[in-house]
């Protein structure tokens, strides 16, 4: 799916966007087409929309489905990373709403996040399993030359942007109580949210650089003289920051195409030692079911 660059000609750079709550399309795409991926770990939230932007291409994912569909615990996380894989994707951008931890990070805010601090349940984490274990390096969670690129844009854009934080990944689709969120902001955090958890742990075993936009759209209900977070308030907030993010993705492709060929973090390599199983013991249907993800190691 790659175009390969011949000799003086660098190789095609492809981008995905996966898109959270508000960002269900991205505009200024040229030759746009959309794509029906089938997957070993079932459908993807939606047909992945790809198209021009610049010297890239882009790969666009409605994370909820058109519509908002699904909650975030019903999103097939796998499906939609393997799906951006099978597409050639090796820079993804998600752009998620989320609630602030902190009060210096006010609605409309941008934050580049750094860490995750997982407290899903219900979820399918890993591609690994029935018969292949592996195990990847996940201490820093972002790539962070794409943070970067995004915190650079998204100062040119114009945001009120903060460099790093945590994310905290709720399962929802409930808002956190008062005793939570009070208790969540004793443990640090700086945001709130549903959704980068899988996502990022999936995109580090399919060696996809990953970054997170995150738009703070409230203060969740920790804040004595906030009103409490409610979906009108998320969605009025939305509609504010979701041009800024597609400002943002706008800026951020030219940093992208502007770099070398070669991806020079530990992302692209995130596999290189992580199968434990003997790759003469990993069953045939494992082995072909990850051989997009482990084909070259195995």
């Amino acid at each position: 799916m790659v175009k390969k660059g011949g000799k003086g000609v660098k190789p095609e750079k492809v981008i995905g966007v996966i898109g959270g709550s508000g960002l269900y399309g991205m505009e200024g795409l040229t030759g746009v087409k959309s794509v029906a991926v089938s997957t070993p770990f079932g459908k993807p939230s939606d047909e992945f929309v790809t198209g021009r932007l610049g010297e890239a291409r882009l790969v666009f994912l409605p994370r909820h489905g058109r519509g908002h569909r699904l909650l975030p615990s019903e999103i097939n996380y796998r499906a939609n990373i393997y799906g951006m894989k099978k597409l050639g994707v090796e820079w993804l951008i998600s752009v998620s709403a989320v609630g602030s931890m902190r009060e210096d990070i006010a609605p409309g805010d941008m934050v580049i996040v750094d860490q995750f601090f997982d407290r899903t349940t219900k979820r399918a984490g890993t591609f690994f399993g029935n018969g292949a274990a592996g195990h990847v390096e996940f201490a820093d969670p972002v790539c962070q030359n794409l943070a970067g690129f995004l915190y650079k844009a998204s100062v040119a854009a114009g945001a009120r942007t903060h460099r790093g934080g945590t994310y905290l990944c709720i399962e929802g689709p409930q808002f956190s109580t008062r005793a939570e969120s009070n208790i969540y902001r004793k443990w640090g955090v700086d945001v709130i949210g549903m959704t980068n958890i899988p996502e990022a742990k999936l995109a580090r075993e399919a060696e996809i650089c990953y970054a997170t936009v995150a738009l703070s759209t409230d203060y969740d209900c920790w804040h004595l003289t906030e009103e409490s977070v409610t979906v009108d308030m998320i969605i009025e907030t939305l509609k504010k920051n979701v041009s800024t993010a597609r400002e943002i993705i706008r800026r951020t492709v030219p940093l992208i195409t502007g770099t070398t060929a070669v991806r020079g973090c530990k992302c692209a390599g995130a596999l290189r030692y992580a199968v434990i199983t003997d790759k003469k013991a990993i069953p045939a249907k494992a082995k072909k079911d990850l051989k997009l993800l482990i084909g070259r190691y195995t």
